[in-house]
């Protein structure tokens, strides 16, 4: 049965598309090697004193098996789990330990950030933030996950220029059990970040982080560059070390990089994922069997869904990664931490609705449309 909603503003009903059917294999893919980027569920009925909302844990430990059943890994603790805008360290530490804890009992792939966020910000000295680090990185190893070494805004406002960055990278690096991703996240995510590697401009930032990666190659599995910078993450695969991969961050540009060309491909690491999960894992399992047409008609359709929930301001994404969770009924509330669902205006969360809609996106159309029009009677829009 045809279900219909009525947009504000718009003349006539939206006709939603048939609830999809995904051709998945289950089971992770062969030919690249894919993480999620995987949000927390906030429950509003449950306010910590002196804290934001608390993590609805069962909702949160769902999603993630439910990403790995569909055989993408699942990355964890970053900034898609609003790693620095509502998240503080010792729930990320739970976060860490809950999700190892279930990464072990399905056979999933784990990857999880290590960063510097239990420092108090302006305090560091970069023997601080090596430490703040290294308690970080036990935790990740603890839990049986592989560490990926965020950036760290103590770092980016204590660092004086490349030499400082190394030292504090070569101290880590020098201390893990296995290898890592390094992580590249542009100012566009988040601003305290800008002139990361050291320095703003990125040619010499780009130099900065291929010789890091040149001296400890033997320890970093890869690295994730999110730029939302097609060109520069190409030329930065091509510089890499053999063996070590490229994980793309590009929310905009991911089903060329992911496809890549004569030259080489692009692995995966991705907050969009969250979002377009099974679209994600239909794609790739077609990718795996050789078929690009069916690839780039899996994913083409996604990219104006992708951009919208990444546009300016970038960093608000997560509000629409969450809204879309509650759309396709993941969790049982439109909540973040820091009260984050309202950092979208109503308009933008409408057209994510009819992008999300476009793209097949909406998993269950009743529902999904059942909860836009209580979306709208709470906010006292007239649909």
């Amino acid at each position: 049965m045809s279900v219909e909603i009525r947009l504000p503003g718009a003349d006539h009903p939206l006709r939603l598309a048939e609830a999809p059917s995904w051709d998945i294999e289950l089971s992770p893919a062969r030919s690249r090697v894919a993480f999620a980027a995987a949000h927390v569920v906030a429950d509003p009925t449950r306010v910590p004193p002196g804290a934001g909302l608390a993590l609805d844990w069962e909702a949160t430990l769902a999603f993630r098996r439910y990403l790995w059943g569909l055989g993408l890994g699942v990355a964890d603790a970053m900034d898609t789990a609003q790693r620095g805008m509502g998240l503080d360290w010792p729930s990320t530490r739970e976060l860490i330990v809950r999700s190892g804890a279930e990464a072990r009992a399905v056979g999933g792939r784990l990857a999880c950030g290590a960063g510097t966020d239990q420092l108090v910000e302006g305090a560091a000295s970069l023997a601080g933030v090596v430490e703040a680090y290294s308690e970080q990185v036990e935790v990740v190893e603890t839990a049986g996950a592989q560490v990926v070494v965020m950036a760290s805004r103590a770092l980016a406002a204590t660092a004086r220029g490349p030499d400082d960055y190394h030292a504090v990278y070569s101290s880590v690096l020098g201390q893990v059990r296995d290898p890592v991703i390094l992580h590249w996240l542009g100012p566009m995510f988040d601003p305290a970040l800008t002139g990361y590697w050291g320095s703003p401009d990125l040619d010499v930032a780009t130099e900065s982080l291929l010789s890091l990666i040149a001296a400890h190659a033997h320890v970093v599995d890869g690295v994730k560059v999110s730029l939302l910078d097609a060109e520069r993450e190409i030329a930065i695969r091509r510089a890499l070390p053999e063996g070590v991969r490229l994980y793309t961050g590009d929310d905009f540009h991911y089903p060329e990089l992911i496809r890549g060309d004569e030259h080489g491909s692009s692995d995966a690491l991705l907050g969009i994922f969250d979002a377009i999960a099974p679209a994600a894992a239909a794609a790739l399992a077609a990718l795996d069997r050789g078929d690009t047409a069916t690839y780039d008609a899996v994913l083409a359709p996604t990219v104006p869904l992708a951009r919208h929930i990444f546009a300016a301001p970038t960093y608000h994404y997560k509000t629409g990664i969450v809204f879309l969770a509650w759309l396709n009924g993941h969790q049982d509330h439109f909540a973040l931490l820091g009260g984050l669902e309202q950092a979208r205006s109503v308009e933008h969360l409408v057209e994510l609705f009819r992008l999300a809609d476009a793209a097949r996106m909406l998993l269950d159309p009743e529902l999904a449309a059942s909860r836009l029009r209580a979306y709208l009677d709470q906010v006292g829009v007239a649909a």
